[in-house]
């Protein structure tokens, strides 16, 4: 049997990256770890709510920024009240791409990933 764990994004700037979850998700480093050698930090981001985690990998000798390929993978999130959430990523500049029939749109993190916020919709 397996189980949803964490899910891992490459990062350029730590610090920047955390910002950004914090303000346009409420994510909030829930652990970290460095390599004895200094090769790499990670931090673990929860969302208080599950147990699943997103990992940001920062490796420190990285300076160019990483080829995401065509784009087609993402990251997706819940938003209890979609407008309000859509009103805070419009205001950070966030926003890169939205579905309006569908009622999703996506943000781009500052690495260029994109997360798309859809609807929480109620589980019975």
């Amino acid at each position: 049997m397996f189980a949803f764990n964490h899910f891992n994004f490459n990062v350029l700037d730590m610090e920047r990256s955390l910002k950004f979850y914090d303000e346009a998700l409420g994510l909030k480093p829930v652990r970290e770890k460095f390599a004895e050698d200094g090769s790499f930090h990670l931090v673990f981001l929860g969302d208080g709510q599950t147990g699943f985690t997103l990992e940001l990998t920062e490796l420190k000798d990285r300076q160019a920024p990483y080829d995401l390929g065509e784009g087609e993978f993402h990251l997706a999130f819940e938003a209890e009240d979609i407008d309000a959430a859509h009103v805070r990523h419009e205001a950070m500049g966030c926003i890169c791409h939205e579905n309006p029939k569908m009622k999703v749109y996506f943000i781009e993190d500052p690495d260029g990933y994109w997360i798309e916020i859809i609807r929480k919709k109620n589980r019975s």
